[in-house]
């Protein structure tokens, strides 16, 4: 079987759009999966997109120069969708870390492997959350037809960077909007708590406010939490559905 010029070019740019894109965008670029396994899933995008690029390709001309440009977009290209959809849905995992700011779980904060940097117990939480509920909901297969839609807007050319940091922008507003919305309930309540503690502390000062308040906190935010969660995977379809929206306007 011979393999034409055209057909081995389509296969490297998808690759490399594909490759950028599973490296970055969640759940697929989460350390839990091997990275042999994320290569075999941005191979199997690139396969799936190979026969619609050859057809552009095939009568254009590729020297050095015009090959590594066209590398070095599709790079852009898959990095730019993959960052906007990973910035709205770290708004879950940073949900995760106001409450454990509130309720006092940063004291046993630890090193998070899968993060590079510090998290405490809800922040971990969420973050593992987001994952499981993103297969549960099957948002990582929106999240892959929205990418092969890119391919029709944007075959053989970066997005435009006026789009790109529009984009980035709104999505960094929505992932503080979001982070917020998810855990405001949760964290009126818990200032509420402190307060409270804290006028008990001041009409008794006998009392050892502090030897209980941990427990209490503790106990409270597990409860919070535990009514909560249930309403994690309407928030987290929302933030897919603003990601595919996202990468729909930036390949436009």
């Amino acid at each position: 079987m011979v393999i034409d010029t055209a057909t081995y070019i389509a296969f490297l740019l998808a690759m490399v759009r594909a490759g950028a894109w599973v490296a970055v965008v969640p759940p697929f670029n989460h350390r839990s999966i091997p990275v042999t396994v994320r290569a075999g899933i941005a191979a199997a995008l690139a396969l799936s997109i190979v026969p619609m690029l050859k057809t552009q390709l095939a009568s254009m001309t590729f020297d050095t120069p015009t090959l590594i440009g066209a590398i070095a977009v599709q790079a852009l290209a898959g990095v730019g969708l993959g960052v906007i959809v990973r910035i709205l849905l770290l708004a879950v995992t940073s949900a995760g870390s106001m409450i454990d700011l509130f309720g006092g779980f940063t004291i046993s904060a630890a090193y998070d492997p899968f993060l590079n940097a510090q998290s405490a117990v809800w922040g971990r939480f969420y973050e593992l959350l987001t994952v499981v509920l993103l297969f549960a909901i099957n948002g990582h297969i929106l999240l892959v037809h929205g990418f092969l839609a890119s391919f029709d807007a944007l075959p053989l050319r970066a997005p435009a960077i006026g789009l790109l940091s529009k984009g980035m922008l709104d999505a960094v507003t929505a992932y503080f909007g979001a982070a917020l919305e998810i855990a405001a309930p949760l964290l009126v309540v818990l200032f509420l708590a402190q307060i409270i503690l804290g006028l008990v502390s001041r009409a008794a000062p006998a009392m050892n406010v502090l030897s209980i308040s941990f427990p209490f906190m503790i106990l409270l935010t597990l409860l919070l939490a535990g009514i909560a969660i249930p309403l994690l995977p309407n928030a987290i379809g929302s933030l897919v559905h603003q990601g595919l929206r996202a990468m729909a306007t930036i390949s436009h």
